[in-house]
């Protein structure tokens, strides 16, 4: 390195800091924390189709810029909030990742990726299997996504801003991502990074959730069934169309959403191996791995250093907080409702973190006893917990446009 670039990179690191000192500060935990999150996925603590490509470009953006100014809005690789005409075509053919984002991130197209390779891998039969119990779990396992509204308006976020956060509670990250998007368009970035950072969180936070409120004898209950389900690809594909039809027909602003899940399920019902293998090998994981890298590349000090961060990650606890405590409340009544003939724990699964919850609860249950097995009615809970959360979804993009 010359004597002229020497002096240059150290006039650029004087100046930042004297300047900036707080953002370059800030700068380099994100550099740290995106490693940590290159690690905890590796290790599998953390999910690692998010974890990894977010947490490799929240630490390149954060070093790439950390003698840039931070007075600039977007960083190196994306410009989030560019919406002029003109300067759009000339960033598209610059900043490399822009294209990606303003073709899927800006029109929530990557979130209905998303959506249709869940379709894909979800099997409904455990939810017409056990239409009941699904339903009333999920609903309870709502709570978060209800009861957050109102708190964040008295942290005074604006009604969009507060259904954003509010959509955490359902766990489903294309669902706070769509939301945001729609809703709260200045915040989105943050609201979806403080998701997506949360909802890894799940494996980790809920099973202490889970032995708080259960005890070890309930967490050990076997459901008894005298009855064989065997729900049929006509039952499924019958349900999928009409479920699809009705739902987009109630919730029209959310019809992407629904179409996306109920024609992955369309797909895997209808044993057309092509269109399946290319929706889970191509769809699904490649929308994620750019959700992940573009989460990550957005994650840069001056994008997400709002004073209103502090409030959104302490509102998106409280909205998964309060769901997972709705959902085993919800486990409870079905509990009593059954005459003692289920396991609350299952109720955990009615948060739609698919399939995490589900294997939260297995995983817990299992360790109180090896005996017990409830993943399939903790999976018809869990998918019920996709559309309960999605018609939320509809109902919060319908309605917060019509207050004032």
């Amino acid at each position: 390195m010359s004597t002229v670039n020497l002096a240059s990179l150290f006039q650029g690191i004087s100046t930042l800091f004297v300047q900036d000192p707080g953002v370059a500060i800030f700068r380099i935990v994100l550099i740290l924390l995106g490693i940590l999150l290159v690690y905890l996925g590796v290790k599998k603590i953390l999910e690692p189709l998010i974890m990894v490509p977010m947490g490799l470009g929240m630490s390149a953006v954060n070093a790439g810029v950390l003698f840039l100014s931070a007075t600039q809005i977007g960083n190196i690789f994306i410009d989030p909030m560019q919406s002029d005409v003109a300067g759009l075509m000339n960033i598209l053919q610059i900043d490399f990742l822009q294209p990606i984002y303003t073709f899927t991130f800006s029109n929530g197209l990557i979130a209905c990726l998303v959506f249709m390779g869940i379709g894909v891998i979800t099997d409904i039969g455990f939810l017409l299997a056990y239409p009941f119990t699904s339903m009333l779990i999920a609903m309870f396992a709502e709570l978060g996504t209800v009861a957050t509204f109102p708190i964040a308006k008295l942290f005074h976020l604006t009604n969009g801003e507060a259904a954003a956060v509010s959509i955490i509670g359902g766990a489903d990250g294309p669902m706070v991502l769509y939301t945001s998007m729609t809703l709260a368009k200045d915040l989105f970035v943050p609201i979806t990074i403080v998701a997506y950072l949360y909802l890894s969180l799940t494996y980790g936070g809920y099973p202490y959730l889970i032995r708080l409120l259960v005890p070890k004898k309930l967490r050990a209950k076997k459901v008894v069934s005298t009855k064989v389900q065997n729900i049929t690809s006509k039952e499924k594909l019958i349900f999928a169309v009409l479920a699809n039809t009705v739902l987009c027909l109630l919730f029209p602003v959310a019809a992407p959403l629904f179409l996306s899940f109920f024609v992955g399920i369309v797909i895997r019902e209808s044993g057309i191996k092509q269109y399946t293998q290319l929706i889970e090998s191509v769809f699904l994981y490649g929308a994620t791995f750019f959700l992940g890298l573009m989460l990550g590349v957005l994650c840069e000090a001056s994008t997400i250093l709002n004073p209103k961060i502090l409030i959104l990650l302490v509102l998106g606890m409280i909205s998964l907080l309060l769901s997972g405590i709705g959902g085993i409340l919800g486990g409870y009544i079905v509990y009593f409702i059954n005459k003692k003939n289920f396991n609350p724990v299952i109720g955990i699964a009615g948060v739609s973190c698919v399939p995490t919850t589900a294997k939260v609860a297995q995983k817990e249950v299992t360790k109180a006893n090896k005996y017990s097995f409830v993943m399939q009615y903790a999976l018809g809970a869990n998918i019920c917990g996709v559309i309960t959360t999605a018609i939320l979804t509809g109902l919060y993009i319908t309605i917060i446009p019509l207050l004032k």
